[in-house]
C-alpha cells in the first residue's frame, strides 16, 4: 500500500514540475496561436477592403485575400509548433520543395495567372469592350484569373490564356469612345470624283449611327490599276462597328448606282498581234 502511495506521489511531483516547466512556455504558445490567427484573420479583412476601396476586380480580390489569409496562418502555425517543441525545420523545408515542385508542373499556369493578376489590377480593357488581341478579335464576355473570354464578331467564344494575352500587343476599340471604320470604294476614271464624294458624305451623314464628331470623310485613297480607289471614313460607337460597317458598304454601292457613277470590274487590254506570213 505504501509504495502504491509512493508512486502516486512521484507522478504527482512529476506533473508539478512537468506544468512549471513547460506550462508557461504552452500558455504562451497557445495565445501566440490564438493572437497569431486572429490578427491573420483581421489582416485578411483588412486586405480585401483596401482591394475593394481601389476597386481591384472581385476574381482577382477574393483570390488574393484568400492567399493572404492562408499564408498569415500558415505561419503562425509554424510559430507555434516551434514554441511547443516541434522541430519545423524539415517542416519548411518539405513544403519549399512541395512548392517548388509545384511551380514547375504548374509553369505555364502561374504565367497565365500573373497574366490575369496584370490585366485585372491595370486593366487594358473591362468586360464589354471590343478588343484585337494574341491573333483574336471579340467583344470581352469574362475575365477570369487564368483566362479571358471573347465573344467573336462570328458569335464564336474563344478562351484566350491571360499569360500570351498579357505579353503581347492588345488593341482596345473601346478606349476613345469611337471607332473609325475603313472602307474602299472605287470608280471610274471617267467618273467624277467630286461628285463620288459628295454622294458618299451623303450617305454616311444621313445614317443615324454615324457619329459626325470627328466628321465622316472621303479622299483619294489611291489610284489603281482599274480604279480610282476612294477611303470611305465614318465613325461611329464601337458596338455599332458592324452595323455600320454593312450599311455604308451596302448605301454607298446603291447611291453611286443611283448618280450613274461606275464602278469599275477589273479590266484587262489584249492586243493581238498578227504573225507575219512566210
Amino acid at each position: 500500500m505504501g509504495d502504491h502511495l509512493n508512486k502516486i506521489d512521484f507522478i504527482i511531483k512529476k506533473g508539478i514540475d512537468l506544468v512549471f516547466q513547460h506550462g508557461p512556455r504552452l500558455l504562451g504558445a497557445f495565445i501566440v496561436l490564438l493572437v497569431g490567427l486572429y490578427f491573420a484573420k483581421l489582416l485578411e479583412k483588412l486586405s480585401g477592403k483596401m482591394m475593394r476601396k481601389s476597386k481591384v476586380e472581385d476574381s482577382l480580390l477574393h483570390f488574393v485575400k484568400g492567399l493572404i489569409g492562408a499564408l498569415l496562418k500558415t505561419l503562425v502555425i509554424i510559430t507555434f509548433l516551434g514554441m511547443v517543441g516541434v522541430e519545423v525545420t524539415s517542416f519548411v523545408a518539405i513544403l519549399g520543395a512541395v512548392g517548388l515542385a509545384v511551380g514547375m508542373a504548374l509553369s505555364g499556369t502561374l504565367q497565365n495567372f500573373a497574366g490575369g493578376v496584370i490585366i485585372l489590377l491595370f486593366k487594358p480593357f473591362k468586360v464589354g469592350d471590343l478588343i484585337e488581341g494574341h491573333g483574336h478579335l471579340g467583344r470581352v464576355k469574362e475575365i477570369r484569373i487564368f483566362v479571358t473570354v471573347l465573344l467573336t464578331p462570328e458569335n464564336k467564344t474563344i478562351i484566350v490564356p491571360n499569360g500570351p494575352l498579357s505579353n503581347n500587343d492588345i488593341v482596345n476599340y473601346n478606349t476613345e469612345g469611337k471607332i473609325r471604320i475603313d472602307l474602299i470604294m472605287g470608280i471610274s476614271y471617267n467618273a467624277s470624283i467630286k461628285k463620288a464624294k459628295e454622294v458618299l458624305l451623303d450617305v454616311m451623314n444621313n445614317h443615324p449611327k454615324v457619329l459626325q464628331d470627328p466628321k465622316p470623310f472621303v479622299g483619294v485613297y489611291e489610284l489603281g490599276d482599274n480604279s480610282v480607289n476612294l477611303a470611305v471614313r465614318p465613325y461611329s460607337l464601337p458596338k455599332d462597328y458592324w452595323e455600320v460597317y454593312f450599311a455604308i458598304n451596302e448605301a454607298g454601292k446603291e447611291a453611286l448606282d443611283e448618280a450613274n457613277i461606275e464602278i469599275p470590274f477589273p479590266q484587262m487590254d489584249l492586243h493581238v498581234k498578227e504573225m507575219p506570213k512566210n
